[in-house]
């Protein structure tokens, strides 16, 4: 059998088994789209790349003792290789610990968080063994590297029950105080988004400048209902507090133009 022959039968194989280790994977994700198993697969391509080009090595007799020598210094190798891809290992070791002890799955909404700041804020798209695709809500797509991942404080909004989003208002000392918490309670508990619970009381935070600040946690179901919700009872606000002639207090600048006159 020609050198060619042989060759392009390994490449053939190679790609077969890859495009049926993928097949298995896609069928099984699309029962459970746990990450787990996007990592497997990348790492079970990877082993089958490596095992192909050692055993067509071992074909031919100008590689064949190389890679005997090789793989019977693999102590060596391995030394050598861990001290040349320190950062890539620990992505990969730290991809297989997140496999194992899975903070989140794929299509998961979730906040990274690193020393104080926030690094990516979005969905999960796909797990490598290096590292995790977040599509984040602007529209951008964040590779962060799995050690990264690894050492982060992750929240993950599919792990809990209800989402609770604070909102907050001014309204002008002389308005009515209770009357403008009463229509913001009615607000919140009328959406159709909203949890219609005890939880949807009205506070007054506090004051400023301007005026009173009324507070309150809008509580939904899902992140998504959070935001449509928000924005829906932001808008009901300003309606009926015109409605009810209660002012939302605004900065105002007054321009004085002509000579003044003199005393």
């Amino acid at each position: 059998m020609s050198s060619f022959l042989k060759i392009g039968i390994f490449i053939i194989a190679e790609l077969f088994l890859s495009q049926v280790v993928n097949l298995i994977f896609k069928m099984l994700s699309k029962k459970n789209q746990a990450m787990h198993l996007r990592f497997f697969n990348s790492m079970i391509n990877v082993l089958i790349t490596v095992i192909m080009i050692y055993t067509l090595a071992q074909q031919f007799e100008v590689t064949k003792d190389l890679s005997t020598a090789l793989l019977q210094s693999g102590s060596l190798i391995v030394a050598i290789a861990t001290f040349a891809a320190q950062q890539a290992l620990s992505n990969v070791i730290s991809g297989f610990s997140l496999s194992v002890s899975k903070p989140y799955n794929v299509n998961d909404k979730i906040k990274v968080v690193q020393g104080g700041n926030i690094i990516a804020e979005g969905i999960v798209k796909d797990i490598t063994i290096r590292h995790t695709i977040i599509s984040q809500y602007n529209g951008e797509s964040c590779i962060v590297p799995n050690s990264v991942m690894d050492m982060a404080v992750i929240t993950n909004t599919n792990f809990t029950a209800d989402i609770g989003n604070f909102l907050e208002i001014a309204i002008a000392y002389g308005s009515d105080i209770k009357g403008a918490m009463s229509i913001m309670q009615k607000i919140c508990v009328e959406n159709e988004m909203t949890l219609n619970t005890e939880k949807n009381k009205v506070f007054v935070k506090g004051y400023s400048a301007d005026g009173v600040i009324l507070k309150t946690t809008i509580w939904t179901k899902t992140l998504d209902d959070s935001f449509q919700a928000c924005s829906d009872i932001r808008i009901q606000l300003v309606e009926e507090f015109r409605k009810s002639g209660i002012e939302i207090p605004y900065q105002t600048v007054t321009v004085y133009t002509g000579e003044q006159e003199s005393i």
